[in-house]
Order: C-alpha cells, then structure tokens, then sequence
C-alpha cells in the first residue's frame, strides 16, 4: 500500500507535519512518501495570472502525486480558523485543472493539532466539509489539542488517551483501505 503523508503548511517546523510524520509509522509495512508543500512552488492564485500564464506545472505535479497513492494522511494547520495561504493556494491553482479532482477519489485520513485546547478543530472541520467535494474520501478525522503538552519530538504522542485514539483510528483506516 502506497500512502502519501503531509501536512498542510510550509513551516519548516511545523507541528502538523510532527504530526502527521509520527502518525504514518503506524502504517507499518506500507510504501510512505512524505510530501512538502514547499516542493510546489506556485504563484499566489489569481484569475488574471492563470488567463495571462495559464497553470502552473507545479500544480499538476501536486495532482500526480496523489494518482500514484492508495492512502492520503494530511494534518491540517489552522491560521486564523482556517488553512494556511500556502495550503489554500495549492489548493485554489490545483482546483482550476480540468477534468481533474484535487485528491483523486483517494481515501484520506485527516487531522489536525495545535498549541491551543481545540487542536484546529475549526480547520479540521472545514476541510472534513470542502475536501469531498475536491475528490477526497475521509475516512476518519482526528484532532490533537494542546500539542506541546501531549506530543514530544522523538516520542510522538506522549499522552495515553490521545495515544490510543491516534493508534486506533490508524488501524481502522488500515482496515478500511485493506478491505478495497
């Protein structure tokens, strides 16, 4: 099983992509590719630029990386309640190619953290919403709250009880994706 793990932010530091590194090694025995957002880089979208210049390559090379998955692990950041520009402009080029979906039709699971008590439940929610409609098949959604209290780099999820939710819904979606 190939499954294409990234977080949807261009920190390089990013808690997210902590996250979603530490959530893939439960996925064990399958073929993981990691993805940056920074690997993609896209003018900020605008219909004047996409008539002038039409689209770019680097959103269709965004687009391929998901044709060649069974399995899409993304942890979103939430700036404002919402996705990060750098997320929301892949998104918004990635959108304009026709006779595509974003995630083609790939099953996904989605999740999300931050410093705060509601883990970036706002943009968890808002993608758990808009992401079928741009071809992805959420599985399961899943938000860690407080991340510098209940993860350490090295460790993972230090907190029993989020632990086990993590590691059970892993092998749930394991489960569903084998089952296909």
């Amino acid at each position: 099983m190939k499954i294409l793990a990234f977080a949807g932010s261009n920190s390089k530091n990013s808690i997210n992509k902590a996250l979603v590194t530490h959530v893939s090694t439960y996925f064990k025995g399958c073929d993981l590719h990691y993805l940056d957002l920074n690997e993609f880089s896209l003018p900020m979208y605008g219909i004047d630029h996409e008539r002038e210049k039409g689209i770019p390559n680097a959103a269709y090379s965004f687009i391929n990386t998901f044709k060649k998955c069974d399995l899409i692990l993304l942890s979103l950041a939430e700036h404002n309640g919402a996705y990060t520009a750098a997320f929301k402009n892949i998104l918004d080029w990635c959108s304009r190619i026709p006779g595509e979906t974003v995630f083609q039709e790939k099953p996904m699971f989605l999740m999300s953290t931050s410093p705060g008590a509601r883990g970036a439940k706002g943009v968890l929610e808002l993608g758990a919403n808009r992401f079928p409609r741009h071809g992805a098949k959420v599985l399961a959604t899943l938000s860690l709250p407080k991340f510098k209290e209940n993860f350490e780099r090295g460790k993972g999820i230090v907190n029993l009880e989020f632990r086990q939710q993590f590691e059970e819904t892993a092998k749930e979606v394991f489960e569903k994706i084998k089952e296909d």
